[in-house]
């Protein structure tokens, strides 16, 4: 089968299953037309399709009274988590940024502290440049951490919660 004969197989099943879903443009479906005629594996195959589709259509489902309801409260309420977690994650920022102009304007004076208590008490100095980092690292591992878990808990509350 040469490269075109499948190029306008696989444009056929791609038209035809857009025309099932949202429909084709006059040109499109034409083209289809013209394809299905004149193919007759494709045609075959768009008749296997739309048989299959019709059986599907005449099947009852049962489905409860007040699932509609029901969706739409589901919707309310993740709408209203949505909201609740985009306000947390602007604090979240706005925290972060204050910590960071804070840490940047107070790390000459920690150094300083650091460096006397090297000098008071005799720690090498590679020692005190292992704790001037820790000491901005700790806190910004200890938030990581919280955030983490708060999403943690807020994942482990919609998978409860779903129906």
């Amino acid at each position: 089968m040469s490269n075109q004969l499948q190029d306008s197989h696989a444009r056929a099943q791609i038209l035809f299953a857009k025309s099932l879903v949202e429909g084709l443009a006059s040109d499109e479906q034409t083209w289809l037309n013209a394809h299905g005629q004149g193919c007759v594996a494709c045609a075959r195959e768009f008749s296997l399709t739309q048989e299959a589709l019709q059986g599907l259509r005449t099947v009852h489902v049962a489905t409860p009274r007040d699932l509609a309801a029901r969706t739409q409260l589901r919707v309310r309420l993740r709408a209203a988590e949505s909201v609740q977690a985009s306000g947390s994650g602007l604090w979240i920022w706005a925290v972060t940024i204050f910590s960071w102009v804070l840490g940047v304007v107070s790390a000459p004076l920690i150094w300083r502290g650091f460096a006397w208590a090297g000098n008071h008490f005799g720690f090498p100095k590679p020692a005190l440049e292992i704790a001037f980092v820790l000491w901005w690292a700790i806190p910004a591992l200890m938030a990581v951490g919280a955030v983490l878990y708060q999403r943690s808990l807020i994942s482990s509350a919609h998978k409860s919660s779903d129906f």
